[in-house]
């Protein structure tokens, strides 16, 4: 007789959800929309003449390491996120759930309380810029096993629980780039404001880590993880029972079946293929270098690169990964 379902109570799983969503893109976000403060650790004081206006000369005389940094940090998030995406398949067996989920988390927090602490402290533009690109790597290769570990999750549940952790992504961004606007908008220096706003991506990632503390205890998630764990023993003694002849065949049919998947899906996978190669192409790396005409020199000079260039890309982001709760495009394959 099939046990039916309880409810989740208050939403409590789907905001869990959400905001581990949030949590999973909120760091690169994070160092992404900082570009500010990076570049500016980044200069090279001695191509800058002392006599002509700052804005000006820093914008003619730009040091190797700040021109370069958008592209280097594209490469160094974008490379390690591919491959540890890639493992996730190896990881799923080697390592359990939580401890891919929780210590991801911890390990994040932990780049975000060195990187407020470095905020603070003067170090020259090479160190500066080889630690943080390595602090780039370890977050995206650690969020990229918290990415996959889950969609996992969420695929033990209904399948409206997949949105959450979408549409959280996608606040990730919009929050980073506000958080920035805000910064900007106190008139604190360029260092206090970028303390503060690596303070506020420590705090969220914490809530994050609470989050996933509290969800095991909810009864609505209970119910489906009791109900993968009972599923798993009859599977297991199945495979106990083939021979070697008989595995071998159900390899060949799983094979079959992933080949099957992908001709049905490969339409929209060419699709999101084409979709990140253009904005993860153009974003940051391009985009962030661009400087407005119309703004030179004035108070819209500093808002900028966070509101045209982040702010925007973001809040369209944010709202066609939600848009999937309410409309879907049905894909038909020959």
């Amino acid at each position: 007789m099939a046990v039916s379902s309880p409810t989740d109570k208050c939403f409590g799983v789907w905001l869990i959800f959400f905001m581990l969503g949030l949590g999973t893109l909120l760091p690169w976000n994070f160092f992404m929309t900082a570009t500010m403060y990076f570049t500016h650790r980044l200069k090279d004081i001695s191509l800058v003449d002392s006599s002509a206006n700052q804005t000006e000369a820093s914008g003619e005389h730009r040091s190797l390491l700040e021109a370069k940094f958008n592209n280097v940090m594209t490469l160094c998030a974008m490379l390690p996120l591919l491959l540890c995406t890639c493992l996730n398949s190896f990881l799923l067996s080697l390592v359990p759930q939580r401890l891919r989920v929780m210590g991801s988390l911890l390990v994040i927090m932990l780049v975000f309380i060195a990187t407020a602490v470095l905020v603070k402290v003067p170090l020259e533009p090479l160190p500066f810029f080889s630690i943080t690109m390595v602090k780039i790597v370890i977050i995206n290769s650690f969020g990229a096993v918290l990415q996959g570990s889950l969609f996992g999750m969420a695929g033990q549940l209904p399948a409206s629980y997949t949105t959450p952790i979408m549409s959280g992504q996608g606040l990730a961004g919009t929050f980073a780039a506000f958080a920035m606007i805000c910064a900007i908008s106190s008139g604190s220096e360029l260092q206090n404001a970028a303390f503060g706003y690596f303070i506020t991506a420590c705090f969220v990632i914490f809530l994050s880590v609470l989050s996933y503390i509290v969800l095991p205890r909810l009864t609505f998630f209970q119910f489906y993880q009791d109900r993968n764990r009972n599923q798993r023993p009859d599977k297991e003694n199945s495979v106990n029972l083939m021979n070697r002849g008989e595995a071998a065949d159900q390899d060949i049919k799983q094979n079959v079946s992933m080949i099957n998947i992908f001709k049905k899906i490969w339409l929209l996978a060419l699709l999101v293929c084409f979709n990140f190669t253009v904005t993860i192409g153009t974003f940051p790396a391009i985009t962030a270098d661009t400087r407005s005409t119309l703004a030179a020199g004035g108070s819209w000079d500093q808002f900028f690169i966070p509101v045209s260039c982040f702010l925007l890309f973001n809040l369209c982001d944010w709202a066609g990964r939600s848009l999937t709760a309410f409309c879907m495009w049905k894909c038909s394959s020959s």
